[in-house]
């Protein structure tokens, strides 16, 4: 069903990259989300009117919010996709981020008045009638609700949308809610006491802590998350697939919504060629990683002189210096200045952020490594974390 609509609905489904054919999937979803929430809706506000339930009033409830979600997504994807200008350069593509959060807010708005009901339904409780039918709306809407989960993770994936990703991952609480709906209508006419109120509170309880979590996500994508190590990896091997790259270091990737990605990277090249030969590598490399991957990449050249033994034998010495102050530190850009009395050596090092020293006293004791195998060493250590 899901290929079947893609491939019905968005015209040049196979190019999820492209800012029009990701638009369309954004909608698709958004719409499929829309229909779906509101026959559950309805369905449900019906049955939890009939049957005088909090609780499957409160999941009809849950599912309108879900519908007016969709809605906000619908919009959220039209702005998104407007060109850059002159008062946005980089594109408008975190509008995606800010409906997220617009979708929180209101998810939190509803499960805190949800909540509300359900424990003033457990003060003073309320037999509920039971009804066959309720049973079968109930179960229906696990189902569609495990096939909009299903649905929204593919199109999220596919267009890498952190939007429909969320959208996704609420239709799996909701999952999770409606389940304990059932048992709660199901064993309601068994029990000594009436557990409605109880799975009304449980039911508000996933729709805060869904409202929470796309709170969360969305800050931390406004805020600027460090990126996948997958992403960091594909980059990285894109420019080092090239002849005439050495190796390369420094990558600094901004992200300014889905599709709309710009990064820097140092690119070591042999310091013996033709500085035109290595310039041109270098601009094929920043066009084809646009075309290819959407990547808007800046690429500064770092000469590397190849070939000096003297040279290579500080490189191993300054690799074993690092290897004993701790794991995970890398370094480059080492340059040699040789004098009467000290040698000294000029180079970068990257660090991961989980090492407690502060980056003076990682370089003391990186000085002290060096001094331990060559006394007349010095070094000028530029620290990057990771």
């Amino acid at each position: 069903m899901t290929e079947f609509l893609i491939r019905r609905f968005v015209p040049g489904w196979e190019e999820p990259e492209d800012p029009e054919v990701r638009r369309r999937y954004g909608r698709l979803g958004s719409i499929v989300g829309i229909v779906v929430n509101l026959l559950l809706s309805v369905g449900k506000l019906l049955a939890g009117a009939l049957t005088g339930s909090v609780a499957i009033t409160a999941d009809g409830v849950n599912n309108l919010s879900d519908t007016g979600s969709s809605v906000v997504s619908l919009a959220a994807f039209r702005l998104a996709a407007r060109p850059a200008d002159a008062g946005h350069p980089f594109g408008h593509a975190r509008y995606e981020y800010l409906s997220s959060m617009g979708v929180a807010v209101l998810i939190l708005l509803l499960g805190v008045e949800l909540l509300h009901t359900s424990v003033e339904r457990i003060v003073a409780p309320e037999a509920a009638v039971f009804s066959w039918a309720t049973v079968v709306v109930l179960t229906l809407s696990i189902l569609a609700k495990l096939w909009l989960c299903r649905f929204g993770r593919t199109l999220g994936r596919r267009i890498r949308s952190g939007l429909m990703e969320a959208a996704a991952a609420d239709s799996l609480s909701d999952v999770l809610a409606t389940g304990g709906v059932l048992l709660s209508t199901l064993l309601g006419p068994v029990l000594p006491f009436s557990p409605d109120g109880y799975m009304g509170v449980l039911v508000a309880v996933f729709i805060l802590r869904s409202g929470v979590e796309i709170i969360r996500k969305a800050m931390d994508q406004l805020l600027g998350e460090a990126p996948s190590q997958e992403m960091v990896e594909e980059i990285q091997d894109f420019v080092r697939s090239y002849r005439g790259v050495l190796d390369c270091h420094d990558l600094v990737i901004h992200s300014y919504g889905p599709g709309r990605c710009f990064a820097s990277i140092h690119a070591e090249v042999p310091a013996e060629e033709d500085i035109l030969v290595s310039h041109d590598v270098i601009d094929s490399i920043e066009r084809d990683i646009l075309a290819q991957k959407g990547i808007h990449l800046v690429i500064h050249m770092d000469p590397v002189v190849v070939g000096d033994p003297q040279l290579e034998r500080y490189r191993e010495l300054v690799g074993e210096a690092l290897a004993a102050v701790g794991e995970g530190i890398s370094f480059h850009d080492l340059r040699l200045v040789a004098g009467p009395q000290h040698t000294k050596l000029i180079f970068d090092i990257t660090a991961p952020f989980s090492m407690g020293e502060t980056d003076q006293e990682l370089c003391r004791r990186i000085q002290e490594e060096l001094r331990r195998r060559e006394e007349r060493l010095l070094a000028a250590i530029t620290v990057d974390r990771v």
